[in-house]
């Protein structure tokens, strides 16, 4: 079972018996989350997309881009965070997901990944930047428990491999102004799939 290193800080949102989902604020300094957002927003070639919801095509709420960490062109910012996810979470992650959140009208719909495109019992590792987003987990069966979870940059978010199929996950748009924010999601993909969910 991965979890996140023994930290007074973690806050647990789930036990392993449906997770884990735990919580870890200040991983990363607030200035050195500030330079990493900086750093990305400029240098990554963010892509827009659309896909089919109810019958017709609709642009995808938010900016993407993957890297998997062979990749030649893996931006510096991106190894050095994944050094420190990797001090903090015991995993051999092998892809970086970017999502780009550009103002309180971008989000992402409330989801779980796709297990198939994950090794299994491998964790996902979220690393915020740039402004604080809301995500709100839910549990699956009834009674339908929700948390609403305050994503600060620089924290660290882990969801267990078995979180999945307990749990949904999203970004909801806002009715008030929000800065930008960067999502850095860590995973261990086998060797093929493509990143386009978010977090």
């Amino acid at each position: 079972m991965q979890t996140l290193l023994f930290d007074e800080t973690v806050q647990a949102i789930a036990d392993a018996s449906t997770g884990p989902i735990t919580y870890q604020p200040g991983v990363i300094s607030p200035a050195l989350a500030s330079a990493w957002f900086s750093a990305l927003r400029d240098a990554v070639d963010w892509h827009a997309s659309a896909r089919m919801m109810y019958e017709r095509m609709v642009d995808v709420p938010r900016l993407h881009t993957h890297y998997t960490i062979d990749d030649p062109g893996l931006p510096d910012v991106l190894r050095e965070a994944l050094a420190v996810v990797g001090a903090n979470v015991h995993a051999s992650f092998n892809s970086i997901g970017l999502n780009f959140y550009r103002d309180e009208h971008d989000s992402v719909a409330p989801h779980n990944d796709k297990l198939h495109e994950l090794v299994p019992h491998q964790p996902i590792a979220l690393l915020s930047l740039g402004a604080t987003r809301t995500m709100v987990i839910r549990r699956k069966l009834p009674p339908h428990l929700k948390t609403e979870l305050e994503l600060e940059a620089g924290s660290l978010l882990l969801m267990g491999w078995n979180a999945q199929l307990h749990y949904d996950h999203g970004i909801p748009k806002l009715r008030r102004p929000v800065g930008p924010r960067i999502s850095l999601a860590f995973r261990v993909r086998p060797t093929r799939a493509s990143e386009t969910w978010g977090g």
